[in-house]
């Protein structure tokens, strides 16, 4: 007889440092409450995001009622992702007023391929015009 699948207890997202996640802030706030055992939910993200060396990674945990996870890896933000395209720190005070770095259209192509399967939208013409607005609320031109 087939074992009876885990009841979904609760989903949870998170936004970690690719490999370098700690069972402190954000991660044991977020998932400690929900009782899994996070010295195996940080072995596992650290082992699957090791490649990601620091940069930010969005998950999202499913937690069951018999304490057992599974999690999904979802792409960058695409601020972290053209903050490190640019060589930026952080995006401009005013976006209007002052240039916080600049991409080419090449580096946002590169940005649209590693995004698109999570934007909301199944056209690389209208994920080009989303991340290129994003990149303008940051301050950050986009140069031929």
């Amino acid at each position: 007889m087939a074992k009876k699948a885990a009841k979904l207890k609760a989903q949870v997202k998170v936004q970690i440092a690719g490999g370098k996640a700690t069972p402190a802030p954000p991660v044991g706030t977020a998932l400690g409450p929900h009782g899994i055992n996070l010295g195996q939910f940080v072995l596992q993200f650290n082992e699957k995001t090791r490649d990601l060396n620091g940069m930010i990674v969005p998950v999202v945990v499913s937690i069951f009622e018999d304490r057992s996870f599974t999690f999904v890896l979802k792409s960058p933000p695409a601020s972290v992702l053209l903050k490190h395209a640019a060589a930026i720190a952080k995006g401009a005070p005013n976006a209007k007023l002052t240039v916080a770095g600049t991409v080419t259209v090449a580096q946002v192509k590169e940005i649209v391929k590693a995004k698109f399967e999570d934007l909301n939208t199944r056209s690389h013409e209208q994920a080009y015009r989303m991340i290129t607005g994003t990149a303008r609320s940051m301050g950050i031109r986009v140069a031929e």
